[in-house]
């Protein structure tokens, strides 16, 4: 499947991606802050210096300047890098799948949303509504263009049109991703007197379930659920937190549940 696509292709859409990811950065850091994510251009957190064009040249100026800021020498995360490094890498192995397609481009548009939506979430326990509902509200919309997976449309509306059976499964996806994810967490509000579930989680459900309808939406939730859980334990233990009160940042791990989907499926 990897060879049908021209390498050519494969390695322009890893280019862009790294061009991407930095922008992608930005937004990681702005739109938790409701600043702007187009002006004013580049600059250091720590001292406030607007950053040139060389030195936001993505992978090399991070390696040039050492992983300091040129004027004030304080240590750029690293978090800057691996965000460019992992878009291009996820853009190359989408388009290595999909080809050059309509359908490259959806998924493409879904791992940049995933990777801004991980580290907002992991930095700041924020996933901002412009992502999630913003982005729940544009996966129905690419679903009269690229179909959504699943039989449950079929099953449901065996005599409609298969455009209306791909937004009929984005639409049914995101109701029974969250739902009941919703009452569970009521229920174990009323029972443990704490927050079961963030409302940022759950909108994050509503995209996933958009984008990938309703079985590839629920193995997201699955893998997202069991990798945090699992690395969550290991994490409190070692780290010594207090379990009760710990706040684990799981849509970072839904957002790996679901970027890893289209990946390993051909949706």
């Amino acid at each position: 499947m990897l060879l049908e696509t021209p390498t050519i292709l494969i390695a322009a859409a890893g280019v862009f991606g790294l061009l991407l990811g930095s922008f992608l950065n930005v937004c990681v850091y702005r739109i938790p802050r409701d600043l702007s994510v187009v002006a004013p251009r580049s600059f250091c957190p720590e001292c406030g210096e607007g950053v040139a064009w060389y030195d936001n040249i993505p992978l090399v100026s991070y390696v040039c300047l050492w992983g300091r800021c040129r004027r004030c020498r304080h240590p750029i995360g690293l978090r800057y890098p691996l965000v460019e490094a992992t878009t291009a890498g996820l853009f190359a192995l989408t388009v290595a799948r999909y080809g050059w397609s309509l359908t490259a481009l959806k998924w493409a548009l879904f791992e940049a949303l995933m990777i801004v939506l991980f580290w907002t979430d992991l930095e700041e326990r924020i996933l901002p509504d412009e992502l999630t509902l913003g982005g729940a509200v544009t996966g129905v919309a690419l679903a009269f263009f690229v179909p959504v997976p699943g039989e449950l449309g079929s099953w449901l509306s065996p005599s409609v049109q298969p455009v209306w059976s791909s937004v009929l499964n984005s639409l049914v996806g995101a109701c029974v991703l969250t739902l009941p994810i919703f009452f569970l967490g009521w229920v174990y509000s009323k029972i443990r007197h704490r927050e079961g579930i963030g409302l940022g989680d759950l909108k994050l459900l509503l995209l996933l379930g958009a984008f990938l309808g309703v079985e590839d939406g629920v193995q997201a939730l699955l893998i997202g659920s069991i990798a945090g859980s699992v690395i969550g334990v290991v994490y409190i233990l070692m780290a010594r937190k207090d379990a009760a009160t710990y706040w684990l940042p799981l849509g970072s791990f839904l957002c790996v549940g679901g970027a890893i989907l289209p990946l390993v499926h051909r949706l």
